[in-house]
């Protein structure tokens, strides 16, 4: 799972003004699905879906309460899933669709709601969310993702959110809370993991990655060696797997082959024992003829003598 904060820009992701340019981009996909018959996905929120651009627009744009004219007035999230991810998801568009709304809407907000620190849950958040189905730069097969719209006020245009600031959990100062985003990143992916029963292995989870970039080079070799050690531990068990199914492969061929040497002996037998019944019969007739010709001569022979 990728999720990301788009840095603020001059342009589509400029966030001190109005999110107008961000959402005409996210609908960019719509028309050239539209033209071609295929499914799309419109604006979401926690509780609604296919809302209309202008609302979302007169919402982000109006929750902007003793904010500067510079200010940030709506953060932009991306939130990619994988694509072994998105295969346990469902199996159509729609279903992977409707998988990533209940992901945002029971996993994700619900995180970073909680990150700030500040006693907040989903209903205090407000924002958007829209799905696009590919993207353009990518060989993957699959290639869904969604991107959030959220705003920096909460919903009752009282509180500050900001996602981005560098304050983690701060008691005391100006600023109090903060946002821990490391932790926003592993629980996302534990609770996506959680909701869809997805088997994450470890060197597709963020600590590993997280790891990689950012550790000590000690940390890094033993991430590595526990993948290593792991690997090892599955190609043992794959290779155990296979000689299990051999010797009862070489077992099936040798009952096979003894049931057939079984039958061979009991065909064998059954034949001989009718030609030795054959056989025996015509000797009896032999005999008995022989002994009949014996008393013939024998009478005959007598009436010469007389």
């Amino acid at each position: 799972m990728h999720i990301d904060f788009a840095p603020p820009s001059n342009g589509t992701y400029n966030n001190a003004g109005s999110c107008q340019q961000l959402t005409n981009y996210l609908e960019h996909e719509d028309l050239e699905r539209m033209e071609k018959g295929i499914y799309i996905d419109g604006f979401f929120n926690l509780t609604e879906d296919n809302i209309y651009k202008s609302k979302v627009i007169k919402d982000i744009d109006t929750n902007i309460g003793q904010l500067l004219k510079t200010d940030a007035k709506f953060f932009a999230i991306h939130i990619s899933p994988s694509e072994n991810e998105l295969r346990a998801m469902g199996n159509t568009e729609q279903e992977k669709a409707e998988a990533m709304k209940r992901y945002i809407r029971e996993v994700f907000i619900p995180e970073y709601a909680k990150n700030f620190n500040k006693g907040l849950s989903e209903t205090d958040i407000k924002f958007y969310g829209k799905i696009h189905f590919d993207r353009n730069r990518s060989d993957n097969e699959l290639n869904m993702h969604c991107h959030l719209i959220v705003s920096r006020k909460d919903e009752t245009n009282k509180k500050k959110l900001s996602p981005l600031t560098n304050h983690k959990d701060t008691k005391t100062g100006v600023v109090k809370g903060g946002f821990n985003r490391v932790n926003l990143f592993q629980q996302a992916e534990q609770g996506f993991d959680k909701l869809f029963g997805y088997d994450r292995q470890q060197s597709e989870s963020f600590g590993y990655h997280n790891t990689m970039k950012n550790g000590s080079i000690s940390e890094q070799l033993e991430l590595q060696n526990q993948d290593f050690t792991g690997e090892k531990k599955k190609e043992v068990f794959q290779s155990g797997e296979k000689e299990n199914n051999i010797s009862c492969n070489l077992d099936s061929k040798q009952d096979n082959k003894y049931a057939y040497n079984q039958q061979y002996n009991n065909l064998y037998d059954s034949l001989l024992s009718v030609f030795s019944l054959r056989d025996s019969n015509n000797y009896e007739a032999r005999v008995s003829e022989e002994s009949q010709i014996q008393k013939r001569k024998k009478k005959k022979k007598k009436g010469i003598k007389r």
